[in-house]
């Protein structure tokens, strides 16, 4: 069941930015013993690997920071991180972590089910954000762009790091992250009633 809320994390963090729980997933098994990838996953700890992937989050960390860039980013990006969400639900169920000593036999009895479950959460988290984004930058003239980038970019590495070290957080995360959207939703739909 850990292993199953470690790539769920990794997948839900892949939707918001493609590329912190890669980097975070490489790095943490390449510079660390926290945790250990599976066979068919170590070439996420490629040196090589390691340094597009940083370079990519460097190029995401800029463009996702200024306003109507950041829209054509995430059009960009509707492709990417889905698949990054595959690649890190893949990864993350197979992983023995600090919480996941023995990953189960899930990876061995169907590889491609880890890895479209985490599409599915990448792309509906992406998908989230895509529709969010322009309508907090119209709304506040282009100045919510890198607030929400930076707050975005932040969520994805405490969702990395939580998902690979303390997994049973990542349910905690995601009710937060539903209370919030909620509220956020229940905010606004009282805004518009008065305004009418």
């Amino acid at each position: 069941m850990l292993e199953i809320l470690t790539g769920a994390g990794l997948a839900a963090a892949a939707g918001v930015n493609a590329y912190i729980p890669l980097l975070s997933v490489g790095l943490l098994s390449r510079l660390t013993d926290v945790i250990a990838l599976p066979a068919g996953w170590t070439w996420l700890e490629n040196p090589w690997v390691l340094g597009i992937l940083a370079v990519l989050l460097v190029v995401e960390f800029v463009a996702d920071k200024i306003p109507a860039v950041d829209s054509v980013n995430d059009v960009l990006q509707t492709i990417v991180r889905p698949s990054a969400g595959g690649i890190a639900f893949g990864s993350g169920v197979g992983t023995e972590t600090i919480a996941v000593q023995d990953p189960g036999r899930l990876v061995d009895s169907g590889q491609w089910v880890p890895i479209a479950a985490g599409i599915a959460i990448a792309l509906v988290i992406h998908l989230l954000k895509m529709g969010v984004r322009p309508v907090a930058n119209a709304a506040t003239a282009g100045f919510a762009a890198p607030v929400l980038s930076v707050l975005e970019d932040v969520g994805s590495l405490l969702a990395s790091v939580l998902a690979l070290i303390v997994p049973v957080l990542v349910v905690v995360g995601v009710l937060l992250a539903g209370v919030v959207a909620w509220r956020l939703i229940r905010r606004r739909r009282r805004r518009l009633a008065t305004a009418v």
